[in-house]
C-alpha cells in the first residue's frame, strides 16, 4: 500500500473541489491512479490531454509510484 499526495490545479481543482489530498492506494502508476480518480470524481479531462509530474519532475504515465510521492496532473493552460 502506497500513500501519495495528489495536487489539483485549474479545472481539475474546480471539479474535485479541493487542491490537495493524500490517499492510500495499491495502484502502481499515475495512469492507473488518474483513471480511478477520473471515474470516482467524474473528472472531465481525459488522460491524453494531461501531463503528469511526480516530485516536481515530468514523468511517463507508466512511472512506478513510490510511497510518499507527490503527484500533479497538469491540465492544458490557455495563454495569450
Amino acid at each position: 500500500m502506497l500513500s501519495v499526495t495528489i495536487h489539483y490545479f485549474a479545472k481539475l481543482r474546480e471539479e474535485r473541489g479541493l487542491s490537495t489530498e493524500t490517499i492510500d492506494t495499491e495502484l502502481e502508476t499515475p495512469a492507473q491512479l488518474y483513471k480511478m480518480l477520473e471515474e470516482t470524481h467524474q473528472l472531465s479531462l481525459a488522460q491524453p490531454h494531461l501531463k503528469v509530474a511526480v516530485n516536481d519532475e515530468f514523468v511517463d504515465w507508466s512511472y512506478l509510484m513510490q510511497n510518499g510521492d507527490s503527484i500533479v496532473f497538469i491540465p492544458p493552460v490557455a495563454g495569450g
